[in-house]
């Protein structure tokens, strides 16, 4: 019986592992390029053994069991965003819903009165024992719900804008322009690079240099220059030169119609009114950069953008001339591919994430180098990030946890944010709030000490139906939108994040003070007492 059992046991570890390395490979050759080519550009069908009946059998059969996904995907997201909706009516629950005083106060008095004026109690339990079961459970529903309504809300406000749609696969990175430009930059696994305007939603520039998956992309801090990063082990450098007439300052699209607000009007209803004679293509880089020996995962630009860091699949990150594409330096030490790629805004800082579990800090701000290592998490770190005008890095892992590090003290995290979905590429924007895509499709904001402060709403109608891949917040604050999220649904959606109003953080505050410590009677009292001349 032992043996069978761990025969058993012997067997299920290796169905998982030949899944898991089933699943490495699709994920391997979607971010190499997404085709089914091999590296001299063969179709890689050519060389199977299998004879051609057995290959097309083998087609038709993964082909039934696609749609089989499909339909149980697609009744799995239907059940979810009736979930969603049914939470989010609960949420939008206050205490002024509370409005039928008369039920619950006439039941208390009611079971208060039915108890002095029994005779006995073998008549109590014997004819209102189920009378008694309903009042207990209709008390605990009246408690429940006004407990609900002390909850504080959120200490921001999320709504959605703009979506940006012309990807045919998923959406990997979204990054904005940091000349204060209204231009973002994304890049998916179509292999293709798209600049849009950020009012208008409108393409206003296609990149199609890239023979592979495309994998990040980050703007140069002083010139119109773009840095993507490829499956097909290469860097590229190219010129981001576009047309913004359609964009404007106001952060409204130039029309003729005042009257009418296009930015509401197109993400309502659902229509993307890009003209693609309008976007324009290039496909030549002003420089590529080839050293790599596999994907290229993510790139970023040093201070001053002289020069570029790359990581790769390979283990190893590399600096490079951004004028003459010169290889400068190779930063080497992880035990695993690399992820992500970050540099500090203005010191020569450099981090860089890896499977390994592990992300690295490399300080070349002297003429020494040196290297620090945190061990924080439990699996693959996606993504870490300085935070802007701080001495904090902030990290994401795929062990479902998110932490803030200060440099100046690596052993430990300052704060951990635990969730229930892995974390992908973190957003942090110069106010300190951090934005965090999952593989749910959820998006949550917290601040650096780890308090969540919103949710994005994440039906099918306003959030993503797949997993969200990456975050980026506008420079300037007072942009709407000014939180970017990308995702698998091939859809990039801008957001408008703003504070709520601090009159009403006061009165919620004041409201929570007041009842703390309040038997049920002043509860009630407090709740149902008529509101002062003059206020709400």
């Amino acid at each position: 019986m032992p043996n069978m059992q761990a025969e058993g046991k012997q067997k299920g570890e290796s169905k998982k592992n030949r899944m898991s390395k089933l699943y490495n490979q699709q994920v391997y050759q979607l971010l190499k390029g997404g085709d089914h080519t091999d590296s001299r550009g063969n179709d890689s069908t050519e060389s199977s053994s299998l004879p051609p009946s057995t290959r097309a059998k083998l087609h038709k059969i993964f082909g039934l069991i696609e749609k089989e996904f499909e339909t149980v995907y697609l009744e799995n997201v239907s059940l979810q965003e009736k979930l969603d909706t049914m939470t989010e009516k609960l949420d939008r629950e206050s205490i002024g819903t509370v409005n039928d005083r008369n039920i619950g106060m006439d039941e208390i008095d009611g079971f208060a009165s039915f108890r002095s004026n029994s005779s006995s109690a073998s008549k109590v339990f014997s004819s209102s024992g189920r009378k008694l079961q309903s009042h207990t459970n209709k008390l605990k529903y009246q408690t429940t719900k006004i407990m609900s309504g002390l909850k504080a809300g959120p200490a921001v406000s999320v709504n959605p804008v703009k979506r940006y749609s012309g990807h045919k696969d998923g959406v990997w990175e979204v990054a904005v322009s940091r000349l204060g430009l209204p231009i973002l930059g994304t890049v998916s696994a179509d292999q293709t690079a798209k600049i849009w305007g950020m009012h208008s939603g409108s393409c206003l520039l296609q990149y199609q240099g890239h023979s592979g998956s495309v994998n990040s992309i980050r703007f140069h801090p002083t010139k119109e220059l773009v840095l993507t990063t490829s499956g097909d082990g290469t860097a590229h450098i190219w010129q981001c030169a576009v047309n913004m007439h359609n964009e404007s300052s106001s952060g409204r699209v130039a029309s003729s119609e005042d009257e009418l607000d296009p930015t509401e009007r197109e993400f309502l209803d659902g229509h993307d009114y890009e003209d693609s004679s309008q976007c324009s293509v290039l496909r030549t880089p002003l420089r590529s950069l080839q050293g790599h020996s596999g994907v290229v995962i993510s790139g970023d630009w040093l201070p001053g953008g002289e020069q570029v860091l790359t990581a790769g699949w390979d283990r190893l990150a590399s600096i490079w001339d951004a004028d003459t594409g010169e290889l400068i330096q190779q930063l080497g030490g992880h035990d695993e591919e690399l992820t992500h790629c970050a540099t500090h805004a203005t010191q020569r800082l450099v981090v860089t994430s890896s499977k390994d579990s592990t992300f690295r800090l490399w300080d070349f701000r002297e003429t020494i180098h040196s290297v620090s290592v945190f061990q924080g998490h439990q699996d693959t770190v996606t993504s870490a990030v300085f935070v802007p005008n701080t001495d904090l890095i902030v990290s994401g892992s795929d062990d479902r946890s998110a932490k803030v590090w200060d440099l100046r003290n690596m052993r430990t995290a300052v704060a951990t944010i635990q969730s229930d979905s892995a974390v992908n590429r973190i957003g942090v924007s110069s106010s300190g709030l951090i934005a965090v895509p999952y593989d749910n499709r959820n998006v949550r904001i917290f601040d650096l000490t780890g308090n969540r402060l919103a949710r994005l709403p994440r039906s099918s109608h306003q959030g993503h139906s797949r997993m969200v891949c990456s975050t980026a917040w506008a420079n300037e604050g007072s942009q709407r939108p000014n939180l970017f999220t990308c995702g698998f649904d091939r859809q990039v959606i801008g957001w408008a994040v703003q504070p709520r109003d601090q009159q009403e953080e006061k009165e919620g505050f004041r409201l929570n003070l007041s009842l703390r410590g309040k038997d049920m009677a002043s509860l009630k009292d407090h709740l149902y007492k008529e509101p002062k001349e003059g206020k709400i």
